[in-house]
């Protein structure tokens, strides 16, 4: 499958309690550091989980959290 970012996420082993956690700390990282570039539209929730191997509610969960913090909008 082909990588769904340009840089490396390491998600810990499936059951781990701190995958939501991995995810949402690399990915404000990535935006912080500018490897996420304003305007960038991230994958679908059901890509970032197929490509990770974690489940859907978790890839949303991580970005509701960078929409709750501001780091990433919403459109419809």
């Amino acid at each position: 499958m082909e990588p769904v970012f340009a840089f490396p996420l390491v998600v810990p082993a499936a059951g781990s309690r701190s995958i939501l956690r991995a995810l949402h700390e690399q990915l404000r990282a990535a935006i912080l550091d500018g490897r996420l570039q304003p305007g960038l539209r991230l994958p679908a929730t059901r890509a970032l989980a197929d490509a990770y191997g974690v489940s859907r509610n978790t890839a949303v969960a991580a970005y509701d959290l960078l929409l709750s913090e501001g780091y990433i909008v919403s459109r419809a």
